[in-house]
């Protein structure tokens, strides 16, 4: 009998504390959730009114770790058509933070450009019936442009702290666009990340004008980065060559990197493809 009362009384002296315990830890948690739980942030959202395309455009923006207003460092920016929060902002920037946090390209803000309609936006006229009847909005690509040179980078380029080196980035559609500026306002960016360009549009009628308006480069060095991948003959045509007319233009004044990847897809290249192409087209100085 004193054997059994004494087992109960030691199990309960266990038992108290472990139960105290649970209660505490229990208490804590609920505490640090009420103190400790609040929203992450990646970024900022900023807008512009724009003139030339009568209508506020969102920006959605990272700025490094230690961007500071009243430091003197600047930075390069990385502008990223295709920029909603739900398109391609997130990963992008998430790339960005990490071959900046591995030293293989500099610390850079991003500006992602947030669609309103980029079959509008990212396209110029076509004569193709086909293509008007797909894209019924689409043809306005100078409008975009004259919004980037006149507003947007005038913009960026007075309220963050910026150095003048402009990386363009933009996939399918997007690809389109960049190549279009690459070709005929050349000087907006140093680099360009083409990806998966769109070169069927209006007959590969800007394919065929590359070889003529690339006589028009600026003195002023530029990269570009060019990739596809398993996507369609017509696609993987256009794009070999474009890196070829790339390529037999000043090497003085472009340099080309041509980067097949036929293990990607179209939904799947651009993360693998921009992971690859930002070292090369903005490495970090040493």
């Amino acid at each position: 009998m004193k054997q059994n009362l004494l087992c109960v009384m030691v199990i309960a002296l266990f038992a108290l504390p472990l139960h105290a315990q649970k209660k505490y830890k229990k208490k804590v948690h609920k505490t640090i959730e009420k103190t400790t739980t609040q929203p992450l942030s990646i970024g900022i959202i900023d807008a512009v009114q724009s003139k030339e395309l009568a209508e506020t455009r969102i920006l959605n923006i990272y700025l490094p770790d230690g961007y500071s207003n009243t430091s003197d460092m600047k930075y390069p920016v990385i502008y990223l058509l295709d920029g909603s929060v739900n398109e391609d902002f997130l990963h992008i920037a998430g790339l960005i933070q990490f071959q900046s946090m591995i030293q293989a390209m500099p610390n850079s803000i991003v500006v992602g450009i947030a669609n309103v309609d980029r079959k509008r936006d990212f396209t110029y006229p076509t004569s193709i019936r086909a293509d008007k009847v797909s894209m019924p909005s689409s043809g306005n690509s100078d409008k975009f442009i004259a919004f980037v040179e006149k507003e947007l980078e005038p913009y960026i380029e007075k309220k963050y702290k910026t150095n003048g080196t402009k990386t363009l980035i933009g996939q399918s559609l997007g690809g389109l666009l960049a190549t279009e500026i690459l070709l005929k306002k050349p000087a907006l960016f140093n680099n360009y990340i083409i990806i998966s360009p769109s070169l069927w549009w209006d007959d590969e009628s800007l394919l065929n004008q590359a070889p003529e308006l690339l006589k028009n480069l600026p003195e002023t060095p530029t990269t570009v980065f060019l990739a596809v991948g398993t996507e369609g003959k017509q696609m993987e045509k256009d794009a070999a060559q474009l890196s070829k007319t790339l390529k037999k233009a000043d090497p003085k004044k472009l340099t080309v990197y041509w980067t097949p990847m036929p293990e990607e897809n179209h939904l799947t290249i651009l993360h693998n493809s921009v992971y690859k192409a930002l070292p090369l087209v903005n490495p970090r100085k040493k």
